[in-house]
């Protein structure tokens, strides 16, 4: 039990949408609750993984579709240094803090800032100690539907130096029981071996493994974080974005872009089958490094810290169309 309960309302979901593309926003976790758009008969479909009722998700730790943070992925070993001080952090993952640990943004009801038909804005306020972490940070995410395609964007100050990473960690099918018959395209040159899911350190090149997928090919068995290319000389928060990843299936193609440095990529291999089977669902999670605070001015690590009078930026669209190829 943690000491931020959910209210009776915790089902409480907010519809936008376009003609061709609709989305339901659970205030759980700010999190994508469903992503429907229309197939090539101008059927419904949905193409994000969800769960029947929203507060499934307090019984699961698949994180499916929520906003994650304060700090998306791992923090090996739950230490953090930021300025010369060290916090402890509370672990769940293997002796590491992952997703901002056992109590982060993913478990917390946001307030809605603004809504519309086609757009809405959440705001999380996590007080300073927030599960071990420093500094008030004020976090607020915006999505809007246009046409086909979701931008999600999120921004967040604080009063004290501290890390942020935010992500979106929703997974995609395109049709089918899994994922297994879809083909993944990454635009990633490189990749970050990991003990435990932690970085190593090293910065290692995709050709010549199981890792290369940039001309496409199945998704496979994967939970490895990216190298995004290009971003290694010319990445910049709230810059272009660029187009991280391809997925095609079942006459469906979907495209993220984004303006991070890496991406989590997890084909859900350790999903149990209570609700999902393994491998029915493919997140792409665009991001800053797993465990960045431990690689503070390393080349090719972006820093995490956050300082007040600096606002952090993410931004991501993800579009569905009918895949002129055809269905696979």
């Amino acid at each position: 039990m943690t000491d931020h309960v959910p209210p009776p309302d915790t089902e409480q979901v907010l519809d936008l949408g376009s003609d061709d593309l609709r989305v339901q926003l659970a205030l759980l976790g700010a999190r994508l609750h469903r992503l429907r758009t229309r197939d090539a008969e101008g059927s419904w479909r949905d193409v994000a993984l969800g769960m029947p009722r929203v507060a499934d998700n307090l019984d699961d730790d698949a994180y499916l579709g929520a906003t994650v943070g304060r700090y998306a992925n791992r923090i090996g070993r739950g230490e953090l240094e930021v300025d010369g001080t060290t916090y402890a952090l509370p672990t769940n993952d293997r002796g590491h803090t992952l997703h901002g640990g056992p109590d982060g943004f993913d478990r917390r009801t946001w307030t809605v800032v603004e809504a519309t038909g086609s757009a809405a804005e959440l705001e999380l306020v996590s007080p300073d100690g927030d599960q071990g972490f420093p500094g008030t940070v004020t976090a607020r995410a915006r999505f809007e539907v246009a046409g086909r395609t979701l931008r999600t964007s999120y921004a967040a100050t604080t009063d004290a130096p501290t890390v942020v990473s935010l992500t979106s960690h929703a997974y995609y099918r395109l049709g089918g029981e899994t994922v297994a018959d879809h083909e993944l395209t990454l635009h990633a040159d490189a990749y970050l071996p990991v003990v435990d899911g932690v970085p190593t350190g090293e910065v290692a090149e995709v050709a010549g493994t199981r890792f290369d997928l940039r001309a496409g090919g199945p998704p496979g068995d994967l939970d490895h974080p990216f190298v995004v290319r290009g971003s290694e000389t010319g990445w910049a928060p709230g810059g272009p974005l660029r187009e991280v990843a391809r997925l095609r299936g079942h006459g469906l193609r979907l495209t993220v872009r984004a303006d991070q440095p890496g991406v989590q990529v997890y084909t859900g291999g350790a999903f149990s089958g209570r609700h999902h089977p393994p491998f029915a669902g493919v997140a792409i999670e665009p991001q800053l490094h797993p465990d960045s605070p431990h690689h503070e001015g390393e080349p090719g690590w972006p820093s995490a810290v956050l300082r007040p009078g600096e606002t952090y930026r993410w931004t991501q669209e993800v579009s569905v169309e009918i895949d002129p190829a055809g269905p696979r």
